[in-house]
Formats: structure tokens, C-alpha cells, sequence
């Protein structure tokens, strides 16, 4: 798998929630994603994701990226965007590791970001 493959759940299997991710870097030791009981690998590839409707949302929402690094630091990067579906995700095998939801970074909605301070002065506008 390489920097801006896409897999889509869809291809294969068309009753699924329809996990759509693609690659944002490293890779190289991609084996499969395990969605909704199936597995999902290199014959999962397409040019772009397939029209489809009723994809099925779970606790990854789209934008979520999914790193391998923050579980497993000795492995080959692996990074994955969400980009719909997912209600059904379960894990991916990467590097003989077990990437789960747990190694999702990026914005936390609702919360305030670390690297910005809190507004603390007046507000509105100017």
C-alpha cells in the first residue's frame, strides 16, 4: 500500500457499512483491515470511491487519521484517513501489529485544541 491508495469496503462487499480510507503515508507493511467481519485487502484498491449510498458511520468519522506510529513506534508509519463508513471497523493488521481505534489522532471535537491557548479576553466583533 502506498501515499494516496484508496480502499473501499464497497468493491466487495456491497453489505457493509462502507469503510472508505486512504493512505497518507508509510505502508510497506499493510496486510488487511477487518470491517464488518470481512477482510479488506490490496484487492480492495480503486482510482476513487465508489458512488454509494448508506454508508454507515461509527466512532471514526471522516477526516479521522489512523496512525500506526502512536501504538506502535518500531513499525513502518502506517497512516490512514477516514473518509466515510466505518461503523464496522474493527482493526488493521500492519507490520504483524493490531492497529486499532485507539491510534486515531487528529481534531477532538468539542475539546479545545493543546497547541492554541484558550481565549480568555472579550469576545465578538471588531
Amino acid at each position: 500500500m502506498k501515499k494516496g491508495d484508496i480502499l473501499d469496503e464497497r468493491k466487495r462487499f456491497p453489505d457493509s457499512c462502507g469503510l472508505v480510507v486512504k493512505c497518507a503515508g508509510g505502508g510497506q507493511g499493510f496486510q488487511k483491515i477487518f470491517c464488518c467481519g470481512h477482510e479488506l485487502t490490496e484487492e480492495d484498491l480503486v482510482p476513487e470511491i465508489l458512488p454509494s449510498r448508506g454508508r454507515k458511520r461509527g466512532t471514526l468519522l471522516p477526516g479521522a487519521m489512523l496512525e500506526e506510529s502512536r501504538q506502535f513506534p518500531d513499525s513502518c508509519g502506517l497512516r490512514l484517513m477516514v473518509m466515510d463508513g466505518g461503523a464496522g471497523f474493527q482493526g488493521i493488521d500492519c507490520c504483524g501489529h493490531l492497529i486499532t481505534a485507539g491510534a486515531v489522532h487528529g481534531l477532538r471535537f468539542g475539546q479545545p485544541r493543546e497547541d492554541f491557548p484558550t481565549p480568555t479576553g472579550p469576545a465578538g466583533q471588531a
